[in-house]
């Protein structure tokens, strides 16, 4: 019995221990849960950058960072350089246009709607952009050309080029509703004869025509040597008058800031993963889940368009091999490493939208910790801003076909047809409402896509903006990769408009332009322990990034990318080159055609420019060649080991998923 009791005791004290300490546990929990402390990528970022938001400088690795030295005496030059008359007050007529397409489409069809102006000495109507009109939930701040630039910046810059209005005269504008004029859709590959001989007689009969332009362009991107001026004039119009609206060209360089604010430089990385350029070149294998039906139903659609003349399913890996199809963003980050730039390095990621979502970014973001994106250097409310006022949309409601009833069911068995019959399948999975819910919700339920609701069409309008931020910050970065630029197909892409600039402000900047063909072929070799790559490989590795840098990757990108896009390669038209000790040779393809070399020499007055600031470059350069000759021989060795170490020591990561 004295035992028992003695159970009972230490029983009863052991309950009273325990209700003591949860009501400590719950008194903690309540005062301690008014400070908690929201988590902030921003703030990650500051924490794994210890200087950020202090100004001290880091000193800079020179062989990762540094200018390309032989292309340090190319200088941007689009001044014309021949008789150049101003436009007189007597145009033969008004053009209007309207543009389709996403942020690429529309810059470069605007480059060529004032080249064509000019050539046609016509006056140019502000162009409409019609992915901003009004139609498609905008604010009312702004009207389709406000909506993304600054429309008198734009007037302004080109008052010596072409005459501008910013809509058509009264008497006119009724003529117009009514579809008096002629219209024209021109392609992206118009000769500069078609408006010469089509456009222009109907131009000065009827005087207004009106261009509807959707493929990206609206004239050839290659012209003749007599017509350089031309040329010219779309750099100015690319590079100087297409200014994006203040508050968006403030926000982009409030980002370029708080990247720097460490004093470490940034590296700006495009993927380039857009579901129309998959589609046309048949990457769809690359994705294995939904987003490969969602790339063959687009690719299905452009079949039935006749923009492609191939196959439905095609292999895409041999697509791949071939270079058609881009780099993930894993290889682009064992690529990184291979160069030497550690885990630290801070990479901003482009694009208003990546296909294929954050999962295609978790090995990268395993590689580079610091991958940021504007959503994270940007409150919402900033973002917000941008938008401006836009009144309220119904929200995006899933709803399923209709249900047949038992009766319907019935019937159908019944005139199904002569018996024997197999039995009914059994019922298909049931589709949960999160599934319901994205943008590809209609994949689960049809095989017709639907058609843009409003609040798709504007969010479409949103991407605008986002990608006008994430220009501006590409084309300010410390360096630039591509994960797909120049894939061949007719439309402009984002990475190439954004290298075209970073050559034309300043073509010593660190703009890597990858072979994705020689790549592919390098993954091959090690794609079974691309992790643990070898020293070889590394080297090549590094080798033809480096080479990219220079004359060869400048080569290439004009046999490949000024066909299709002349601002995503402005030389030699809008360029020349400061008279240096190395003699520059020319290189020309097989057409006769300028590849690389061919700019004339710059003025007087950039020399002595150029001359003040060579001063310092040497100084330092001097000191980055005594430093590259120490670090030379343990470059391969330490980034090796620095993808070795990158799994050895993370327990928690498996590659291979």
């Amino acid at each position: 019995m004295a035992f028992k009791s003695k159970l009972k005791w230490v029983a009863l004290f052991v309950l009273a221990l325990s209700l003591v300490s949860l009501v400590a546990h719950l008194s903690m929990t309540k005062f301690s849960s008014m400070n908690l402390a929201q988590y902030s990528a921003k703030e990650a970022l500051s924490h794994d950058i210890p200087n950020i938001g202090s100004p001290l400088e880091v000193k800079r690795n020179k062989r990762l960072w540094g200018d390309v030295r032989s292309l340090e005496s190319l200088q941007p030059y689009a001044n014309p350089r021949s008789s150049y008359p101003a436009p007189g007050e007597n145009s033969n007529g008004f053009i209007y246009a309207k543009i389709f397409g996403g942020f690429e489409k529309i810059r470069s069809s605007i480059c060529d709607l004032v080249a064509i102006s000019r050539l046609l000495n016509a006056t140019l109507v502000i162009p409409e952009i019609q992915q901003s009109t009004r139609s498609k939930g905008v604010s009312y701040k702004f009207k389709s050309f406000t909506y993304l630039y600054d429309e008198e910046e734009f007037i302004i810059s080109l008052k010596n080029d072409v005459n501008i209005v910013k809509t058509l005269p009264e008497y006119l504008k009724a003529a117009r509703k009514r579809s008096e004029f002629p219209i024209f859709k021109p392609q992206n590959s118009a000769s500069p004869k078609f408006y010469i001989k089509e456009v222009l007689p109907k131009l000065k009969k009827a005087k207004v025509v009106g261009l509807i332009i959707t493929d990206g362009g609206c004239l050839q991107s290659i012209l003749p040597p007599s017509m350089s001026e031309f040329q010219r004039l779309r750099c100015r119009v690319g590079f100087h008058a297409l200014q994006f609206r203040p508050e968006i060209q403030i926000l982009g360089l409030r980002i370029v800031e708080r990247l720097r604010a460490s004093g470490q430089p940034f590296l700006a990385y495009h993927p380039g993963l857009v579901r129309d350029t998959l589609a046309y070149h048949g990457c769809a294998e690359l994705y294995q889940d939904v987003h490969t039906e969602l790339i063959q139903h687009r690719r299905a659609q452009l079949i039935k368009q006749g923009v492609i003349n191939d196959e439905l399913t095609v292999d895409s890996h041999m697509r791949r091999e071939n270079g058609s199809c881009p780099l993930m963003p894993e290889e682009v980050g064992l690529l990184l490493r291979a160069m030497g730039y550690p885990s630290q390095t801070i990479i901003y990621l482009a694009g208003s939208k990546t296909f294929g979502g954050q999962r295609l970014l978790i090995p990268l973001r395993a590689l580079f910790p610091n991958l940021v994106d504007r959503t994270t250097l940007c409150s919402k409310t900033e973002l917000f801003d941008l938008v401006g006022p836009e009144a309220p949309l119904p929200a995006d409601i899933f709803q399923p076909h209709l249900q047949k009833s038992e009766q319907q069911l019935i019937d159908e068995w019944k005139k199904a047809g002569p018996r024997p019959r197999p039995l009914p399948p059994p019922p298909d999975r049931p589709i949960y409402q999160h599934e319901k819910e994205g943008w590809y919700a209609w994949i689960t339920e049809t095989d017709k896509e639907p058609a843009p609701s409003p609040m798709d069409l504007r969010k479409q309008a949103h991407r605008l903006i986002w990608d006008a931020l994430d220009y501006i910050v590409s084309v300010e970065a410390d360096a630039f990769i591509p994960g797909f630029n120049n894939d061949g197909s007719e439309w402009p892409d984002f990475s190439g408009l954004a290298i075209g600039q970073r050559l034309y402000e300043r073509a010593s900047s660190r703009t890597y332009r990858p072979d994705r063909k020689t790549i592919a072929a390098l993954f091959n070799i090690t794609r079974d322990d691309m992790y643990h790559p070898k020293r070889n490989w590394t080297l090549s590795a590094k080798e033809h990034l480096n080479r990219s840098l220079s004359e060869d990757g400048l080569i290439r990108q004009s046999l490949l990318s000024k066909p299709k896009s002349f601002l995503s390669h402005p030389l030699p038209e809008c360029s020349c080159r400061i008279p240096s000790v190395e003699i520059t040779k020319q290189v020309k393809g097989k057409d006769g055609r300028i590849l690389y070399g061919g700019e004339v020499e710059c003025p007087k007055w950039m020399h002595s420019a150029r001359a003040e600031g060579a001063i310092g470059d040497n100084t330092e350069s001097a000191e980055d060649d005594d430093d590259a000759v120490e670090q030379l021989e343990s470059d391969v060795t330490d980034v090796t080991s620095s993808l070795t170490s990158l799994i050895d020591h993370d327990e928690e990561w498996d590659p291979n998923d």
